[in-house]
């Protein structure tokens, strides 16, 4: 078995090119990944072969497979923070599960080990499903376990819509003062600022013990998040709340959709209220208003999916209000290197 790097693509993956038209060794990558897949959202290739070519928010990444012959085995991603988190690398492991307990995840970890502390890294940070292999692999090779997230759903066709409606209209006389703006796609050129602001504002997530520092946001930051969704073939839905009174920013959510091979999945990503505008359920104002946007505009979508740690009891709240329900439950990992 040997390891080796994955050339850059020489083009920018499309919806008509399939993994036979990636970088050698990718396509095999993303049969693995498939395979190893947990029930959920699958990433399609396009989707795939976006994220191994830079992080989401156009870190520099680097992937690499191992062979053994002409057959790719396992692989690995690793990301290297740039905006922030310098110390830190972001390990993805895959194994054919096929090929499991013969060293390869081992001989893929040590490498990643190497190619992090060549690049000034100190801590690899990763996830696993906490009742998967992953996990247990993590466990023996002395990762900690740093903190804890439950993915919950939300069934779209059985939804109680006339109740969510009746919780909205509660929610927002809560939440006066305040006007919503949306868009759908990549965030208008006049909006990047702000959406800058509302992204820092998911530095309070509760993260655990996990060593990450606050992330540090600005336009060109948020412009590359948004050009990396679109080579990714994501279609994005974005509403945000802004005070009357000064104009400032003040929460957004966003719901994210592949549009190639949805197969009925969307994910919520990020949901941030400023602190100085806690305590108005505009969090529950948000993600409301989002969803009926998303039903009209998206009659295919049948569920959403969430990511909540255990340590964020308000938002678990909102999202179970909402009629989320636990889907299963994930590790956040770290190991000093």
């Amino acid at each position: 078995m040997h390891i080796e790097r994955v050339a850059a693509a020489e083009h920018e993956i499309g919806p008509e090119d399939g993994p036979e038209d990636g970088p050698a060794g990718l396509g095999g990558l993303y049969e693995i990944a498939r395979v190893c897949a947990r029930p959920g959202p699958a990433m399609s290739w396009r989707h795939f072969a976006a994220s191994a070519a830079s992080g989401s928010s156009g870190e520099r990444t680097e992937t690499w497979v191992a062979r053994d012959g002409a057959e790719v085995v396992g692989g690995l991603i690793l990301r290297l923070p740039a905006h922030d988190n310098t110390h830190l690398a972001l390990l993805q492991v895959m194994t054919h599960p096929g090929r499991r307990r013969e060293g390869i995840g081992g001989a893929l970890l040590d490498h990643a080990s190497a190619r992090a502390h060549a690049e000034g890294r100190s801590v690899l940070v990763g996830e696993a499903p906490a009742d998967g292999p992953g996990s247990a692999f993590a466990d023996a090779r002395g990762f900690s376990r740093a903190t804890t997230e439950t993915r919950l759903v939300l069934d779209l066709p059985t939804a109680d819509w006339s109740g969510l409606e009746l919780l909205r209209a509660r929610a927002v006389r809560h939440a006066t003062g305040y006007s919503l703006e949306r868009w759908a796609g990549p965030t208008p050129a006049d909006l990047l600022d702000d959406m800058a602001r509302l992204n820092e504002g998911m530095n309070d997530e509760p993260l655990g013990d996990l060593a990450m520092e606050d992330q540090r946001w600005n336009a060109e930051r948020v412009r590359a998040r948004d050009e990396m969704l679109s080579r990714a073939g994501q279609r994005t839905y974005t509403v945000i709340a802004r005070h009357l009174s000064g104009g400032d920013p003040a929460g957004y959510t966003q719901l994210v959709m592949d549009a190639e091979q949805p197969e009925g999945w969307v994910r919520q990503s990020s949901t941030a209220v400023l602190k100085a505008h806690r305590g108005r359920r505009l969090g529950l104002v948000l993600k409301l208003a989002n969803l009926m946007w998303l039903r009209a505009c998206e009659p295919s979508a049948e569920r959403v999916i969430t990511w909540n740690s255990v340590e964020n009891p308000h938002m678990l709240a909102i999202n179970e209000a909402i009629g989320f329900t636990v889907f299963d439950t994930w590790n956040g990992l770290q190991l000093a290197v």
